[in-house]
């Protein structure tokens, strides 16, 4: 299974997966259009929101278009998909993303660009 974990406590809060994520994926970059989320805490430390992989997406998607792959990961058919965005509302991290210029939601793949772009280890991708 491929999922990322996270280390806040490594988390230095410069947005760099951020912005790899969203340049990745929609070709710009743009922090609230990445498929993750760094909050910056009143108290100078960060919050890292990613997907665990747990499913509640596809469990409220009602055309059935999110399914897990082989790999543990929840995939989107984007060309299924009817843009209800059940999915964004119900995701328990608000890390599933709905841009302006498509009527489907986007979430993470774990294809690791975020872990990449992290200059302290705080993202990891893990394969069980």
């Amino acid at each position: 299974m491929r999922r990322l974990e996270k280390d806040e406590s490594l988390c230095i809060g410069c947005h760099q997966c951020e912005l790899a994520c969203s340049k990745a994926f929609f070709k710009v970059e743009d922090p609230a259009l990445a498929c993750l989320r760094v909050e910056d805490r009143e108290d100078g430390t960060h919050a890292i929101h990613i997907c665990n992989q747990c499913g509640k997406c596809a469990e409220v998607c009602n055309t059935c278009v999110i399914t897990q792959a082989k790999t543990g990961v929840y995939m989107i058919n984007k060309k299924e998909c009817a843009g209800c965005l059940m999915c964004v509302g119900f995701c328990p991290e608000q890390v599933m993303v709905q841009s302006d210029d498509r009527e489907e939601p986007s979430k993470c793949t774990a294809c690791g660009i975020c872990v990449k772009a992290c200059p302290t280890g705080a993202i990891r991708l893990v394969t069980d």
